[in-house]
């Protein structure tokens, strides 16, 4: 993680989706020790996890929940107004409701192709479809699921104002070298 953001990365979102909250936590602890302080730590789905990190006094932006966890004005009010909070969506309903909440800071678009790093993700929904659900958000939209490095300079002409990637980085041999590359590619576009 520290080669990744030493080389690009913006944000880090830690999601653990089998893990026991005290294991998360600790996670989540570690991460928040390591990365840089301009580096955003966004808690994936687990809203308590984030309100016992923050309470331990680390330093965690916000929260990202899907569709089916907590609602957004729930994970709001526990929360706070400072604290970020992201939300997928992937049809035209979700994100004017992301939008028409004021509650929601960005949306997570997805996923952009098959990914193994979520079983159960839904349907790529590929390039094309992705410019045309950004272009209706008037939320920041984030791409997420299968993002690639060839993927970026299209999701960034379509509107995308980040993407997220796991694979990219993380199955690379350097993840230095793949965050670099990615980051130039980015910026590139």
């Amino acid at each position: 993680m520290q080669a990744a953001t030493a080389n690009g990365v913006t944000a880090v979102q830690v999601r653990e989706k089998d893990a026991p909250a005290r294991r998360f936590l600790d996670t989540v602890v570690r991460l928040a020790r390591v990365i840089p302080a301009d580096v955003a730590l966004i808690v994936n789905d687990r809203v308590d996890v984030f309100l016992a990190a923050r309470a331990a006094g680390e330093r965690v932006a916000g929260v990202h929940v899907g569709q089916s966890d907590l609602p957004a004005a729930a994970v709001r009010e526990l929360i706070g107004a400072a604290a970020v909070l992201g939300l997928s969506a992937s049809t035209p309903e979700q994100l004017a409701a992301a939008a028409d909440s004021g509650l929601v800071d960005y949306v997570g678009i997805g996923a952009l192709h098959a990914t193994a790093t979520k079983a159960d993700a839904p349907p790529p929904l590929g390039l094309t479809e992705f410019a045309r659900l950004a272009g209706l958000s008037a939320l920041p939209a984030v791409a997420i699921g299968g993002v690639t490095a060839p993927d970026l300079g299209p999701l960034r002409r379509a509107g995308a104002a980040g993407a997220a990637v796991v694979s990219a980085i993380c199955a690379a041999p350097d993840p230095g070298g793949a965050a670099r590359q990615l980051r130039a590619t980015w910026d590139a576009a």
